[in-house]
């Protein structure tokens, strides 16, 4: 069985395929204000290779595709539609964010329920635990350090 082994070697086929893309969802947003823009996004999304679903939401401006897809791919066949002010969905639900109303965090525009997804930072305004336990601790009546005014 050795020979046929040695010989096998020559006549095996190698694969030129490369790796297989993962399953992704992508979400995007874009501006959609009818049914032309909608059907023109959609089509173009659904006729991608690797494309499984497209969903699109023209109230919250956002289309989602599923498959094994490249999200820099998908954004740029969205933007030649004619749609180049597409992006990737900036939002993230509200209650997954520690400072909805942060300055950078919150949005007008964002759909009821989002916020914008942006690095939460700690906020010197708002004391910790550990903080506020030493605070109530000075005008305690157990403490005989604490303040005599009271």
């Amino acid at each position: 069985m050795g020979a046929l082994d040695y010989l096998s070697n020559f006549c095996t086929v190698t694969s030129t395929r490369g790796k297989r893309k993962p399953m992704q969802t992508v979400e995007i947003k874009v501006k959609m204000d009818c049914d032309g823009c909608e059907r023109r996004v959609k089509n173009a999304c659904k006729n991608m290779k690797g494309v499984r679903s497209v969903d699109v939401n023209r109230k919250q401006h956002r289309v989602t595709v599923s498959g094994f897809v490249d999200p820099n791919k998908v954004l740029k066949r969205v933007k030649n539609t004619g749609k180049t002010r597409a992006e990737f969905w900036p939002y993230i639900p509200y209650n997954l964010v520690q400072y909805p109303y942060a300055s950078q965090a919150y949005d007008k525009r964002a759909p009821s329920g989002f916020v914008r997804n942006v690095a939460q930072a700690n906020f010197p305004l708002m004391p910790n635990a550990a903080e506020e336990e030493r605070i109530t601790h000075l005008f305690s009546d157990d403490n005989p350090n604490a303040c005599s005014i009271m």
